[in-house]
């Protein structure tokens, strides 16, 4: 059973830096990709990135592009989302998932592709 732990949210001030850590156990780590996702009240969950099962690959979202970075590290069974020039508009529920499958080779932003969430972690960005 995956059980994957999200960290790192909190409030800050609009242009600020944030670091969301997810620490997975239970499955294979390494041969699985990761994504983040986030929603905002009253709004449909969103794709914010993924990196690939080796960390060799990542696709944003137009919305993050060049603000945010997916890192992984697995020999601590850890994805990072660096969050950047963060905005009012970023202000949401951050969430992780592993993908479906292991070892693919392509990058889904669909919310359908990925079979275990974390429980979310709070992002506010505001003055």
């Amino acid at each position: 059973q995956v059980r994957l732990v999200e960290s790192g949210g909190g409030l800050v001030q609009p242009g600020g830096s944030l670091r969301l850590s997810c620490a997975a156990s239970g499955r294979t780590f390494s041969s699985y990709g990761m994504g983040w996702f986030r929603q905002a009240p009253g709004r449909e969950r969103e794709f914010v990135g993924t990196i690939n099962w080796s960390g060799g690959s990542t696709y944003y979202a137009d919305s993050v592009l060049g603000r945010f970075t997916i890192a992984r590290d697995n020999a601590k069974n850890t994805v990072y989302l660096q969050m950047n020039s963060l905005i009012p508009e970023d202000t949401a529920v951050y969430y992780c998932a592993t993908r479906s499958t292991s070892y693919s080779t392509n990058h889904s932003p669909m919310p359908r592709d990925y079979t275990t969430w974390g429980q979310g972690t709070q992002v506010t960005v505001s003055s």
